[in-house]
């Protein structure tokens, strides 16, 4: 299989972790490059092209909501969970928690005794 295949599995696999991770991190106000290092040294690497599309679809949704800040040398944008994000937010991580174990189930399976008892 091509790297470029493998970069784009990957891209996908990051898409869905990094929309649980940001709404989790977004229990508390972050602005856009605040969140991407905060990703980042939590082992997720996350261009800032893919966030803020993902933020601003996380909004429209209903599950963030966000507030300018003029006060500093620059205009940043603020996320934070809204009450909406708030009750998604432990659905979403039982949903993750459980796809997770299951995988981890899948990758740790020694898959000739798995195909030995399908046949049966």
């Amino acid at each position: 299989m091509s790297t470029p295949t493998l970069d784009k599995i990957g891209a996908e696999l990051r898409r869905g972790i990094v929309q649980v991770a940001a709404l989790s991190l977004l229990r508390e106000r972050m602005h856009g490059y605040q969140l991407v290092k905060v990703l980042a040294d939590a082992g997720i690497e996350t261009e800032e092209g893919t966030l803020y599309p993902l933020l601003r679809r996380l909004e429209t949704q209903g599950l963030l909501t966000s507030q300018w800040d003029t006060g500093g040398a620059r205009p940043r944008k603020y996320y934070l969970l809204s009450e909406e994000g708030k009750t998604a937010l432990p659905v979403l991580e039982s949903i993750w928690r459980g796809i997770n174990r299951s995988v981890n189930s899948i990758l740790a399976t020694d898959l000739a005794s798995l195909a030995s008892e399908a046949g049966q």
